[in-house]
């Protein structure tokens, strides 16, 4: 069976290869049009990457991503990742972006950036916890109206997510505040139903402290299935105070979770963390 089956990653160049790529894609978003091979094809041959994760034969992961350059910076930018949704919640997307790490350092890119939907907390505990990268850039409605199941109905705004590949900050990243009494940004009530509903958002004030939680829920397709207008009121919060603290100097870095059923944290700070030295 494919379940028992090693996990492998490896590298895909071929129309073969890339045509199975485009066919995963398609089912697992089935409202998007997946990128054309003949595409995919040219990027591997000028800088780019398409990562595979197999079960035994088959495709049931892949990370692609091509150069980027912003005047300044040469990068590479990490257009997509997609999991079979049968091989999801087993550390595959943790896999493919150590691989396309090691490759990436490989061909001397130093950076790479991303976008992702900050209320997404699976993906940013990866993004962020896990891979060690940080966000300093909120887009709103990023990609404009997005018609499939995971964005048809909200504003499609997006973390920029920069992992600095060859720096220390590159490194899991543990919450440094973790027990402490940190402020909140938004302060949140539960409805009828179980599910957070965030109200008063804080701005406007001079924290004497270097760490900052702003509440996410843990399970927002679950609320946006449910009461698209909760999920709107959270992504236009969550918006207000990430844009408002990102614009004056403040990192996301880290998601912290919870114990709580319903919410988990993430974590703003001055500047960077360093990593301990010993």
């Amino acid at each position: 069976m494919d379940l028992l089956e090693p996990i492998t990653i490896r590298m895909l160049h071929t129309a073969e290869e890339l045509t199975a790529v485009r066919d995963l894609e398609s089912l697992i978003w089935a409202d998007e049009d997946p990128v054309p091979v003949n595409h995919s094809i040219a990027v591997v041959k000028n800088g780019g990457l398409v990562i595979g994760a197999f079960s035994g034969a088959r495709l049931i992961g892949f990370q692609y991503s091509f150069p980027g350059f912003d005047g300044t910076t040469i990068y590479l930018c990490s257009h997509s990742m997609g999991i079979h949704p049968d091989f999801q919640k087993m550390g595959i997307g943790e896999k493919l972006k150590l691989r396309q790490r090691e490759e990436a350092l490989h061909k001397g890119y130093r950076l790479i950036v991303w976008t992702y939907d900050p209320l997404e907390t699976v993906n940013g505990y990866l993004n962020l916890s896990k891979l060690g990268g940080v966000c300093t850039q909120y887009i709103e409605n990023c990609y404009g109206e997005m018609p499939d199941v995971l964005n048809a109905g909200l504003p499609s705004d997006r973390f920029l997510v920069e992992w600095d590949i060859a720096g220390e900050t590159s490194k899991p990243r543990e919450d440094s505040a973790k027990g402490e009494e940190v402020p909140l940004l938004i302060q949140v009530e539960v409805d009828a139903q179980g599910f957070p509903v965030p109200k008063a958002v804080l701005l406007d004030h001079e924290w004497n402290v270097n760490v900052l939680y702003v509440p996410v829920p843990n399970q927002f397709q679950t609320i946006k299935a449910n009461d698209l207008e909760t999920a709107l009121d959270w992504r236009l919060k969550t918006r207000e105070v990430f844009s408002y603290y990102l614009s004056r100097g403040w990192t996301v870095t880290a998601l912290r979770k919870s114990n709580l059923p319903y919410l988990h944290y993430y974590v703003l700070t001055k500047k960077l963390p360093k990593r301990n030295e010993g």
